[in-house]
């Protein structure tokens, strides 16, 4: 009998015993109490009493790809390397899950490694950003930690060497690609708003080169964290941020003021405005680099539109009776996306 996963999709009966063996308490040396398993698109994370354990699938889509044990042991190296960045307390190492020479498989045994599993400190689930914002916890020191740990990041990041024409070429690619991954009609998406928020990112884009140029040449991308959302952000003390795209290096190089710029624009869509606003007026006060704010606009624009792709593209993996809950969140951040327009498209 093949086995489903929690995403309607079957399991390899191999990677399904891995994930049977991964649910027992007994698997693990700090012989938790329970097991929480939580799957994702690319992982499966199992957490304990105290730690956090992320296995990688064996998949591959066009921007990764985990679909041999030894790419998976790569990726759960660079993965512990890169978030020690930004949550150098976090991220413990890498464990091997082992077969022994009767077929049992334990995690950190002495047998021949059949898997790879990045270990972490478990966080406070309530202390994340997204959670506090909700629970209307948030306070302007917390804001504050965050914004002077981001900023002096991104100050000590190095330039990387990359051309205008590729970083104007990079947004022009992904505008196009956001545009035509929501527009089919099955979506049932509002096109006059999809052709309303591209062709003025699009246009923007054409008219103010000089502007992403002037980025470049400022030495301003850099290797960033990827996907800085709320979600990813634990308000400690001092604050950690997780989950950098790991998988790609590609995705990490980033404008700073485009990656503060997608995190605002999360946590406006959260209600929380001013958690943004907070972040980019202590970027600019630390590094000094004060950006156009039609600049900000239109990034935050731009990842509203990328966020909107990436919502409506769980309907070509859902059956149509789930597709409601992400066609609504696209709506969202098709509306979002537009609502920036306004703050840009004049100039």
């Amino acid at each position: 009998m093949t086995s489903i996963s929690q995403h309607g999709q079957p399991m390899t009966p191999a990677l399904a015993a891995k994930v049977a063996v991964l649910r027992d308490p007994g698997t693990y040396p700090e012989k938790p109490a329970r097991v929480d398993a939580v799957e994702t698109h690319m992982s499966w994370v199992f957490l304990t009493d105290r730690y956090a354990y992320k296995l990688k699938k064996p998949v591959r889509y066009d921007f990764l790809d985990f679909s041999t044990l030894a790419l998976r042991r790569h990726n759960c190296e660079e993965e512990v390397r890169l978030n020690r960045r930004l949550a150098p307390d976090v991220y413990l190492g890498t464990l091997p899950l082992t077969v022994d020479a009767q077929g049992g498989m334990r995690l950190g045994g002495e047998g021949e490694p059949i898997e790879w599993l990045v270990q972490m400190r478990r966080l406070p689930a309530t202390r994340m950003l997204d959670a506090m914002i909700r629970q209307h916890a948030l306070r302007e020191a917390d804001i504050d930690n965050l914004a002077l740990l981001l900023a002096q990041f991104y100050r000590a990041c190095p330039a990387v060497a990359l051309s205008a024409e590729a970083y104007r070429a990079g947004l022009e690619a992904a505008i196009g690609l956001n545009r035509a991954e929501l527009s089919p009609p099955a979506y049932d998406l509002p096109r006059d708003l999809i052709a309303t928020v591209h062709d003025a990112q699009a246009g923007f884009l054409r008219r103010h080169a000089a502007l992403f140029d002037a980025r470049v040449a400022a030495g301003k991308i850099i290797e960033g964290h990827g996907d800085l959302r709320p979600e990813h952000i634990c308000l400690l003390a001092p604050p950690v941020v997780i989950d950098c795209l790991e998988f790609s290096r590609r995705l990490r190089l980033v404008d700073p003021v485009d990656e503060l710029a997608f995190l605002a624009m999360e946590c406006e869509r959260l209600e929380a405005p001013v958690v943004g606003e907070r972040l980019l007026h202590t970027y600019t006060q630390v590094t000094h680099d004060r950006p156009a704010a039609a600049l900000v606009s239109f990034y935050m624009s731009f990842r509203a539109g990328l966020r909107a792709r990436f919502a409506i593209a769980h309907l070509r993996e859902l059956d149509a009776k789930d597709w409601p809950k992400w066609r609504q969140i696209a709506g969202e951040y098709l509306r979002l996306a537009a609502r920036y327009v306004g703050q840009f498209s004049a100039i």
